[in-house]
């Protein structure tokens, strides 16, 4: 697999550290409200590199992070008349509402920055005892100019960065690049116990101290959007590689940007969307597909028409699903003599769509295969009466790379719907063969109101989710 490095600027082939294992760590949010569809992408697109690893046969080890202390979590509470732990929890259990909400698999670590505070006060002292870093009325900063590097993952000169940046009010740093790594505490703000004195953590150094504890010193892949690539990961690397004296991460993948109707996302426009918000109206699903609809570092629009159009695609994709299941209701135990030529088909268009997904993780070019594959379902086993075989190899194969790209989940729901739904129709069936239409008529509205639709074919009643 290659995948694009913003370290180097290039496709690179993909060699973990650890033959078979791959260590992961994405930026998680900073829990003070709701996310928004800008934050969705990062979550849908490095969920579906995992779910690739994984279905290539790897292990992934994945972490990603809660920011539950920092300044607008602080102000969130000091106007809601809270504590800051209580706006913190309560936007990690939105967060996993919308994250689930959207087929985003828990990481294998989601740590907390206040559960990690010990952590980052050992890593700042040896920042501090290397020379990397200094105290200033009980600010910790660390030193740009020390790490000669600085600069290496945004492709710019450190005097370049300078040219735009100054010392804002209150700050006591040495040069306008440095940075903090430790916040003296100010009245009212909660603080814990350092050798600087009370204070808490800045920001860049808790995603440093949540890399080492949990991933190591070297990690494979670092992901997160392209707006973090300057200053936050950058910072990262300078504070991380001087403190162990070792590569931070060998990878990084960074998304692209998401525009509201060609334009930047933004509250002043009005055109600020939170996840929540949109689910509500459309669902959660058309949110997953549209966030893989482009490859992973390419701008998406979000339009009311592109979600209706993800919305209509899923729809595909859940009629070619639920017509296998009708096909293999009605499959018969003998070979056809196509059979092994559709096979070959069906294995082909996998083997397209692993090629796609080697080439940067291309989920666009992915998705186009797995409409061809629908195309090919439609058309030599749908169509007729074929082997079981054959039906459950074409269903072997929809489910494994729909299930790559986290889509039709909401099968689920219709799989506990099943003995039910099934019920009724023979209750349908008995009624319109004593030619009861108003009762069959009844049964079908029933059906209807619990989100489900039928459809008469000359093979027998098929039913979908609504």
């Amino acid at each position: 697999m290659k995948i694009f490095n913003t370290l180097t600027r290039e496709k690179q082939e993909l060699i973990p550290i650890k033959e078979g294992e791959y260590r992961i760590y994405a930026c998680g949010p900073t829990v003070y409200n709701y996310i928004h569809i800008g934050n969705a992408r990062p979550l849908c697109v490095f969920d579906v590199l995992r779910r690739y690893l994984e279905y290539r046969g790897n292990k992934v080890i994945f972490t990603q992070n809660f920011t539950d202390i920092d300044d607008k979590i602080i102000r969130r509470a000091n106007e809601e008349g809270v504590t800051f732990s209580e706006i913190s929890e309560k936007y990690i259990k939105e967060f996993k509402t919308d994250s689930d909400g959207m087929n985003v698999r828990a990481a294998t670590y989601h740590p907390k920055a206040t559960e990690n505070i010990d952590e980052i006060i050992n890593i700042v002292s040896t920042l501090i005892e290397k020379g990397y870093a200094y105290e200033a009325q009980g600010d910790v900063y660390f030193s740009t100019k020390k790490f000669k590097e600085y600069g290496k993952l945004s492709h710019q000169p450190l005097e370049d960065l300078e040219a735009g940046a100054r010392i804002n009010v209150g700050e006591v740093k040495r040069e306008s690049m440095d940075f903090a790594l430790w916040k003296n505490a100010k009245p009212g703000e909660p603080s814990w116990h350092s050798p600087w004195g009370e204070g808490r953590p800045g920001w860049h150094i808790e995603c440093s101290a949540m890399v080492r504890r949990y991933l190591g010193t070297t990690i494979d892949i670092h992901c997160g959007g392209q707006d973090l690539i300057f200053p936050h990961h950058e910072n990262e690397i300078a504070q991380s590689e001087c403190c162990n004296g070792a590569p931070f991460s060998h990878y990084w993948m960074h998304n692209g940007f998401i525009t509201v109707d060609n334009e930047k996302m933004s509250k002043s426009l009005g055109n600020f969307f939170t996840v929540r918000d949109v689910a509500e109206k459309y669902g959660y699903e058309p949110i997953r597909y549209l966030m893989i609809s482009c490859q992973y570092r390419s701008p998406i629009n979000y339009s009311f028409d592109a979600i209706e159009q993800c919305k209509a695609s899923l729809t595909r994709l859940y009629t070619c699903r639920d017509n296998l299941d009708f096909a293999l209701k009605n499959a018969c135990d003998e070979a056809d003599v196509n059979d092994e030529e559709t096979k070959k088909l069906i294995s082909s268009r996998e083997n397209e769509f692993i090629e796609a997904m080697e080439d940067d993780l291309n989920t666009a070019d992915a998705i186009g295969v797995l409409f061809e594959l629908v195309r090919d379902i439609n058309t030599r086993v749908n169509e007729g009466v074929h082997s079981k075989a054959l039906v459950e190899y074409a269903i072997n194969t929809f489910d494994t790379l729909t299930g790559v790209l986290g889509l039709l989940y909401q099968r689920k729901k219709a799989d506990s719907l099943d003995e039910k739904i099934e019920e009724l129709i023979q209750k349908r069936a008995q009624a319109r063969k004593e030619k009861n239409w108003a009762e069959a008529d009844r049964i079908r509205d029933e059906i209807k109101a619990m989100g489900v639709v039928l459809e008469d074919t000359p093979q027998g009643v098929k039913w979908h989710l609504a």
